[in-house]
């Protein structure tokens, strides 16, 4: 077999996994507590996000956020009475290259407002 395409059936799915690769990491799909850091902060507003999400401002001045969660039957007057001027703990999706604001719990003491683990 010629050099040149020995190297091209190298390089060609080197080329294709590490793209694959690098947005597969971006995306969270079924986090797990265990893949999850946890935030204890107390929220001072809630409010509507872009595309139906919901977000929680913290004390420290982050912003977190549960995806769509308007489409999953979350309110945000319910939430404003829940958690506003709370300490509540989130468990915040991990992906490869650190934590997100992406809420994947949000509890109060033992209660469970929100869980996306199974």
């Amino acid at each position: 077999m010629k050099k040149s395409v020995r190297n091209a059936l190298i390089i060609l799915p080197i080329l294709v996994l590490i793209p694959f690769l690098f947005f597969k990491s971006c995306m969270i799909y079924n986090p797990k507590p265990a893949d999850c850091d946890i935030v204890t902060t107390k929220i001072i507003k809630v409010r509507e996000g872009s595309t139906f999400d919901i977000q929680f401002k913290g004390s420290t001045g982050n912003t977190y956020y549960i995806n769509r969660g308007l489409e999953q039957g979350l309110n945000l007057d319910t939430l404003n009475a829940l958690v506003l001027n709370k300490t509540v703990t989130l468990h915040l999706a991990k992906l490869a290259f650190g934590p997100t604001k992406h809420i994947a719990q949000l509890a109060i003491d033992d209660q469970v407002i929100f869980t996306e683990f199974d």
